[in-house]
């Protein structure tokens, strides 16, 4: 599978972007992660496409985010770039599901060690020393704070913890929920239409979720306004959930905001 985003002149990250489609260690861990999650547990996918969904969602947020004049944790804490920051979200979002390839449960704690070696292999044509120490602490961090109750300390970490928690689109939400059982999570999970990230008015970013019945509340309850609250970001993101009108069925609110 291509995982792309939009480079914006990024030289550095077109390097590990090309070097991350012909790595064949890290697509053997997608794999197997996928496996365990698909085949063996009957839940949602948690390889490739649900990592580059993220790295879209969350290279996005964070360049709005930048773009209204907040640096990043990279700029400010060591002398960095946004550039280097950028590479830090995006192997961030490649990484933070692998410990799937060992066990659902504790994947956080188990994908660190999975990554650590990753992050100095793909990156070694552009960092050493010093920096790659700090490159990989960063990126490990953003890896093992994208669980729900774990505070990000990055504005880097932040944007990677909510992007995965948008990847619920047409019932992809992150809720594990097994095929053909009708619970609230299934039906949750499938309420979700659309979401969008864009531009906010009040706030740089603006996140929109439009959904096709109210049960999708749950969804956004139990999981995204969690992750939310504990991303440290809360405070440069607005957030609209728009229910449609295409069913019979009666709607229980008109309109949802937090």
């Amino acid at each position: 599978m291509e995982f792309s985003v939009p480079l914006k002149g990024n030289k550095k990250l077109k390097t590990v972007i090309d070097k991350i489609q012909n790595h064949g260690r890290l697509n053997g861990l997608w794999t197997i992660a996928n496996v365990n999650a698909v085949d063996r547990l009957a839940i949602n996918d948690h390889g490739p496409v649900h990592s580059k969904i993220v790295a879209n969602s969350a290279l996005r947020m964070f360049r709005l985010i930048e773009k209204s004049g907040v640096k990043s944790n990279l700029e400010i804490d060591h002398n960095l770039t946004k550039e280097d920051a950028e590479i830090v979200i995006i192997l961030a979002a490649a990484f933070h599901d692998l410990g799937h390839a060992i066990h659902r449960v504790h994947h956080e704690e188990f994908g660190i060690g999975l990554a650590d070696s990753l992050v100095t292999d793909l990156l070694d044509d552009i960092y050493n020393g010093h920096t790659m120490g700090i490159m990989e602490g960063e990126v490990l961090h953003a890896c093992y704070a994208h669980g729900t109750e774990l505070e990000t300390l990055t504005l880097e970490a932040g944007v990677v913890k909510v992007a995965d928690a948008l990847d619920m689109e047409q019932g992809r939400a992150r809720i594990p929920f097994k095929e053909g059982e009708l619970t609230i999570h299934s039906v949750s999970a499938t309420a979700i239409e659309q979401v969008s990230v864009r531009r906010g008015s009040k706030k740089p970013v603006k996140i929109v979720i439009e959904m096709s019945n109210s049960a999708g509340i749950f969804q956004l309850d139990n999981l995204f306004k969690p992750k939310l609250e504990h991303s440290g970001i809360r405070k440069h993101i607005e957030v609209t959930v728009e229910v449609g009108e295409e069913d019979a069925e009666k709607k229980i609110i008109e309109d949802y905001q937090f």
